[in-house]
């Protein structure tokens, strides 16, 4: 039971832009721990508009069967500036599995900004674009997060790993690696 406490809590990050808090009395899993599979959470399909396509939406349920790497960030974010370089690295290093990327744009009221911020960047991956943060709302259900959180979910779309706060290429290339590994038969 504690293995399931562990897996249903996150660590909450000082230096994370936005931080929610824990579920009283849960433990707190170290970032970027693989989370054992029989002790994985799923979540709801997340979707909404693309920010780059006005008019035309993304959701988790466009990547079937996919380990989808999750980034809820903002341009507004220091962290979230800081990670961009490692998560295209990472996204370019994984580029050889069935992994997809996917962003999630909050609190950026300013469309245009959030757009200038992911073109001068060249970020290779969708972002749902979702100013009022409602998607926040859904994963709270499953995990606290902060601004910025990569979530990686395995292929079923249950949180396999998660991290909060900024984070290094590093650091997420072996986890999402493992959890692709699994998808293998």
């Amino acid at each position: 039971m504690r293995a399931r406490a562990v897996a249903l809590s996150v660590l909450l990050a000082i230096s994370g832009c936005s931080v929610a808090e824990s579920a009283p009395g849960t433990a707190t899993n170290p970032t970027g721990v693989v989370i054992a599979v029989a002790d994985r959470v799923g979540i709801e399909d997340l979707g909404g508009e693309d920010l780059l396509s006005p008019g035309t939406t993304v959701s988790l349920g466009d990547f079937p069967d996919q380990v989808v790497v999750l980034n809820i960030w903002g341009a507004w974010c220091g962290p979230c500036r800081g990670e961009t370089e490692h998560l295209i690295g990472a996204h370019e290093d994984v580029a050889d599995l069935p992994v997809a990327f996917l962003g999630i744009d909050v609190r950026d009221n300013d469309r245009d900004f959030a757009v200038d911020f992911v073109r001068d960047r060249e970020v290779p991956y969708r972002s749902i674009y979702d100013p009022a943060a409602r998607t926040l709302l859904k994963l709270k259900k499953y995990r606290g997060v902060a601004v910025p959180t990569t979530l990686v979910l395995d292929g079923q779309h249950r949180v396999a790993a998660f991290f909060v706060g900024g984070l290094l290429r590093s650091e997420l290339v072996p986890v999402v690696r493992a959890v692709a590994a699994e998808q293998s038969p």
